[in-house]
């Protein structure tokens, strides 16, 4: 963690919450908690980590990142 004060102390974490609601959150209504964790975990899991390309690497997707980690 950075100094105090430090305006990039949680620019990652809070790049993802913008994601993740702006993706996700905004577009749907959830009945209960436990339907609202499900569909959280299934964007992260199934499409986050998945599918969609981020462009902090090179717009691969941290799937086919990690790949070509092992490739290379």
């Amino acid at each position: 963690m950075s100094s105090t004060g430090n305006c990039y102390d949680n620019a990652t974490a809070e790049s993802f919450f913008h994601t993740l609601k702006t993706e996700l959150v905004y577009f749907e209504q959830h009945q209960s908690r436990k339907e609202a964790e499900l569909s959280i975990f299934e964007y992260i899991e199934g499409f986050y980590n998945r599918n969609r390309k981020h462009s902090s690497l090179n717009y691969l997707s941290p799937d086919q990142f990690e790949f070509m980690k092992k490739v290379s």
